[in-house]
């Protein structure tokens, strides 16, 4: 089922532009495996959605693969679009726990994922957290497919130890945001809160070069694995087409 999107999108170059928006079929949901999803989806094969993907982003899409999407269930709307201003962001006490905890770790950039070492550190991560689940025994095809897209302007920021790769953020750099794509680690390091040392790492790195938001994907209010995100303050919410703040 396709319609046409009911407001205008600005592209990268200032210019008005439609973009057919596609409606998928049900599935599970991934999140609440007792509940059915539906997702909006961008049209893939539109040439004027890598001019258009920030954009998108503060209108609460995110990336999979070349697809971008948001979540548009017919009895649940608990899949909210969070970001970050980074400039505005202030430590807590745990965030201080947690980088020095990780005061031994390098963290760098690179600017493709790197074969084999990546794709071993996240077939690791999955089936340690995601077994039983859509995404377990994944494969480098399934990998590749829903981490990478040729237009898009993806950094794999590498945490190492010792010259030991144990952490991956996949994040999408664009003009004035960046927006954590994913992230997995070694799971015999999970003592060391990897996932949000990363996301402390994005925000510094978002401030060093002048980006203005991390958007940080969807934020579930009574999700186990989603209550992290609250610890990053001032947290902006979408509502409508307004961003507030999610206290």
């Amino acid at each position: 089922m396709a319609k046409k999107l009911a407001n205008h999108v600005e592209g990268g170059m200032g210019t008005k532009q439609d973009i057919k928006v596609f409606l998928t079929a049900e599935h599970n949901c991934g999140y609440w495996p007792e509940r059915i999803a539906q997702d909006l989806v961008l049209d893939p094969a539109d040439l004027a959605l890598p001019n258009m993907y920030e954009r998108t982003l503060a209108m609460g899409f995110r990336r999979s693969g070349g697809h971008v999407y948001r979540p548009h269930c017919k009895s649940c709307r608990e899949c909210i679009p969070v970001r970050l201003p980074v400039k505005k962001f202030k430590l807590s006490r745990s965030h201080k726990r947690c980088l020095t905890r990780n005061s031994d770790l390098q963290f760098r950039t690179a600017s493709v994922t790197s074969g084999t070492a990546h794709f071993n550190l996240y077939q690791r991560y999955i089936n340690s957290r995601h077994s039983g689940g859509p995404m377990d025994q994944p494969t480098i095809e399934s990998y590749q497919q829903f981490l990478s897209c040729h237009w898009s302007p993806t950094k794999f920021f590498e945490v190492r130890r010792e010259q030991k790769l144990i952490a991956v953020a996949v994040t999408d750099v664009c003009d004035s945001s960046l927006s954590a794509v994913y992230t997995f680690f070694d799971p015999e390091h999970a003592e060391r809160s990897l996932g949000t040392f990363c996301i402390l790492k994005q925000i510094e790195w978002a401030i060093q070069t002048g980006r203005e938001y991390l958007y940080l994907g969807f934020w579930l209010k009574d999700h186990p694995k989603m209550a992290y995100k609250k610890t990053f303050s001032p947290l902006e919410k979408l509502e409508g087409v307004r961003w507030v703040n999610a206290k």
